[in-house]
């Protein structure tokens, strides 16, 4: 799935956290974060802090890339 924006990212995240079977607690806790970070997460919020986002994207086993898209940058 391609991310641009938070909306689709905590989609993403929330997907795989289901296809896994895991509770939003369960991420929460091996991901060092708590369970309401992880909702709003889930809910797009834009100002999460992105060291915990990317701990939660392990817990989950996704990766994140930055590839450069064809076409002009603005």
């Amino acid at each position: 799935m391609r991310v641009y924006d938070a909306a689709t990212f905590g989609a993403a995240l929330r997907k795989r956290r289901k296809e896994l079977g895991y509770t939003q607690a369960q991420v929460a806790a091996f991901g060092g974060c708590s369970a309401a970070f992880l909702s709003a997460l889930e809910n797009g919020k834009e100002t999460a802090e992105l060291g915990r986002a990317l701990r939660v994207l392990n817990v989950l086993a996704l990766d994140l890339e930055a590839a450069r898209r064809e076409g002009g940058a603005l």
